[in-house]
This record gives C-alpha cells, structure tokens and sequence, in this order.
C-alpha cells in the first residue's frame, strides 16, 4: 500500500497532560505527526486534536486503535481527502522596502491574504487556505528575503452531515457513548 497524509481528528478531555500523552503514544509507536492542531470544541471541557500522518491504511488503523485506549480520548476519526474541508494559517514576516512594497502588496491581494502589521522594513502576512496556497505564497515572498514564518498546522472538518471513515467512540465505561454526538 502506498504511504500517503491520513487526516486524524481526536476529541479529547480538556485537561492537564493530555497532549503530553497523545504525543508520547505516537513517539512511543514510532508514528511521525507531521501536522498537530490542538484548540477548543464546540462542547465544554473537550478539545479537538486533529493530525496529520504520514503512512499506509495499517498506519492509520494503529494509530487510531492506539489513540482510543488513551483514557482521555472521546472520540477519533480518519477524514477523508474528498469530504473535508481543510485550512491552516501561516504568518509570514517579510522584509519590505519602499521599493519594492507595492509588488508585495500585489501578491498578498492576489492570495487574499492580509498585512498585519507594517514596519519600517518588514511586513507580517496573514494567509489563510489549504498548505498548497500557503507554500506557494510563500515561495513567491522568498526572492524578497522572509525573517520569519509560523504555520499552524492542518485543521479539518468533515463536510456537510458527513462522520470521518473509521470512526470510532469510547464505550459507556468512559462516560460517553456514539450516541452522545461528536
């Protein structure tokens, strides 16, 4: 089977540790993550984790099998390339000079990006979308010299009223079941 980026997303309990445990579980089984977003549900007291994986469907069952004895998981799912919708964020610190900020300015408009913040002789960018418009962006900005860069890493969401394939919920003995909703 050919190796490929499999989209995790995980609810979890809301508390101390919790990362630390998730990410020590993919250390300890020799998973790579190669993208890690963690923020707030739309439930109290749970956030969403959502991965990015590189490997084959046995990589992916092993990680999700693995991720779901972790006391703290609530609920994990595989997200299908075709039905998610996927975004990451990137601020791009690059060096600006009056010379050449009105080009700069043009491919920010081009990527509807966004400056942040403006110095004397840098601008941050905001660019919002899937990896390949950031990398492209960003690879258009090198020729002027980037300072700095952050990217946030994939989030994702199944579309319409879709679930994630593989989709798997803690029993009752852990206080949720598939019928308490995501």
């Amino acid at each position: 089977m050919a190796e490929r980026n499999h989209t995790i997303v995980a609810l979890v309990e809301d508390r101390p540790g919790v990362l630390n445990r998730v990410a020590s579980l993919f250390r300890r089984r020799g998973f790579n993550i190669s993208s890690l977003a963690v923020g707030q549900s739309e439930q109290p007291k749970l956030s969403r984790m959502t991965f990015v994986v590189q490997g084959d469907e046995d990589t992916v069952e092993q990680v999700t099998k693995q991720l779901n004895k972790l006391i703290d998981v609530v609920k994990v799912s595989e997200l299908q390339e075709e039905d998610v919708v996927a975004r990451e964020l990137a601020l791009i610190k690059v060096n600006a000079t009056p010379a050449n900020r009105s080009e700069i300015f043009q491919m920010v408009d081009i990527f509807r990006a966004n400056i942040v913040d403006v110095s004397a002789h840098s601008l941050i960018i905001e660019v919002t979308g899937e990896e390949d418009k950031i990398t492209a962006l960003y690879n258009l900005l090198r020729p002027f010299g980037i300072k700095e860069l952050m990217r946030t890493g994939r989030i994702a969401m199944a579309r319409g009223m879709r679930e994630g394939r593989a989709e798997r919920a803690k029993s009752s003995t852990n206080g949720a079941s598939e019928n308490d909703g995501p």
